[in-house]
């Protein structure tokens, strides 16, 4: 590993001529975690197989088991078995920890929350910064009580569930998805243990995306359906997740930090059992990539990319809100690129891990490429890099995206490195697997 002395940085090696790799990657932590949720509040035992192992994940596990639920974990073949209740949270009272997993946060704040119990919901402190009102406000217009513990609209907090002394929760909602599409995800997911089902109104304009389509497909293939028109989300009555056998995607997001080494260093990169059916959003970055030239075919072993001759490409304008977490890495492309790049609609990634649009900003400044910033767009005018040391704010993605800078330009070194086991814990292995 090329880790400098104090073990929390990371010095890139460039390559000396274009990668020519096959790599796998993780579970998508997005199905993960949602498949963990179904499969609690489903009726029976669900395996789920090709698990998502990481920091978020294991944190999601963790609440699962404080929450009571019995859970058999393989981490070595990547196997969960869930053994669901019928939507009844084995314990009444308990604490559980998040951390900094948004998906955590999200998702079982709307399951206790339309419970008959009591608890407490703490996390990190860079989760304690995430914004969460509008699905507090929901829930609360929904019949949960919430204490808020440290600042009113964030976690920590208190909740008591809907259903709680014998109470009958509202099965009508309205919710801004503006700041995140998970809230919507989250009443969706836990609406089929509501008796009377749920109608939920979008009242942002915002009112789809890639992640809730994830949401709605998976909910169908465990078993409810969703019906959607306009504004309005419907889970009806008797809706009950009933799966046996589940295989989560791999991480497509991952993947395509090996699709973007091929692009920018004009060589070849095949991820296994990554196809262009995949249900997760990041797969139109894979398709952006081709805009700028490379070569896209899907395999029967994966979807293989080779890029243009000698990395050469121009910029180009696109919309990124439907796949915004390769915001940073078409950012360090753009830096590479013969002309400028624009990327728009990005504003929500302010609010993520950290705020991205200023990391991006922030950080190809530092390293010598002109960035213009606005409030949900940044314009890229690429110029010859620079050496220099990364910051990573904590963020998994400015980690993984920015490493990328650093096989074409020497002297490119990634600041606490190890934040990227929030999805992906062997990343840098398996970046130095591509480069030798």
């Amino acid at each position: 590993m090329n880790r400098e002395a104090n073990m929390s940085q990371y010095t890139v090696k460039p390559v000396t001529c274009p990668i020519d790799c096959v790599v796998e990657v993780p579970g998508s932590k997005s199905i993960t975690n949602r498949a963990l949720l179904m499969a609690a509040l489903g009726d029976g035992v669900c395996h789920l197989n090709g698990v998502l192992f990481s920091d978020d994940s294991r944190h999601f596990l963790s609440c699962l088991e404080q929450l009571g639920y019995t859970l058999n974990i393989d981490e070595h073949n990547c196997k969960v078995t869930v053994f669901g209740t019928e939507g009844k949270i084995p314990y009444k009272n308990a604490t559980i920890n998040v951390g900094s997993a948004g998906t955590a946060a999200r998702f079982l704040t709307a399951m206790l929350a339309l419970s008959d119990g009591e608890y407490k919901i703490d996390a990190s402190e860079q989760m304690k910064k995430r914004p969460m009102k509008p699905l507090f406000e929901a829930l609360t217009s929904m019949g949960a009580t919430f204490t808020f513990l440290e600042n009113e609209g964030f976690l920590p907090v208190l909740v008591k569930g809907a259903y709680f002394d014998g109470q009958k929760p509202s099965n009508t909602v309205e919710i801004d998805i503006s700041k995140s599409t998970q809230f919507l995800s989250a009443l969706m997911m836990v609406a089929p243990v509501l008796k009377e089902g749920l109608s939920i109104y979008i009242t942002s304009e915002k009112k789809d995306g890639s992640y809730i389509r994830i949401t709605t497909k998976m909910m169908e293939e465990f078993g409810c359906n969703v019906h959607h028109k306009d504004s309005l989300y419907q889970i009806k009555p008797n809706e009950k997740y009933k799966r046996q056998q589940y295989q989560i995607e791999p991480d497509v997001s991952a993947a395509c930090y090996f699709y973007a080494a091929a692009a920018i260093t004009g060589g070849k990169a095949l991820v296994r059992h990554v196809h262009a059916d995949s249900m997760q959003g990041d797969i139109k970055f894979i398709y952006l990539l081709e805009k700028l030239g490379c070569m896209v075919t899907d395999t029967k072993e994966g979807i293989s990319l080779i890029g243009t001759k000698n990395g050469q490409y121009n910029g180009i304008d696109v919309d990124m809100n439907d796949f915004s977490d390769q915001s940073m890495t078409m950012a360090v492309i753009a830096a590479f690129a013969q002309t400028p790049t624009y990327i728009r609609n990005i504003g929500h990634i302010r609010l993520q891990e950290s705020d991205r649009i200023k990391g991006i900003v922030t950080e190809l400044r530092k390293l010598g490429i002109t960035v213009e910033e606005q409030q949900d767009a940044i314009r890229i005018v690429p110029s010859q890099m620079q050496s220099g040391i990364v910051k990573t704010y904590d963020d998994h993605r400015m980690a993984m995206a920015f490493a990328l800078a650093g096989l074409r330009t020497s002297g490119i070194i990634i600041d606490d490195y190890q934040c990227c086991k929030k999805t992906f814990e062997n990343y840098f292995e398996v970046l130095e697997g591509v480069i030798r």
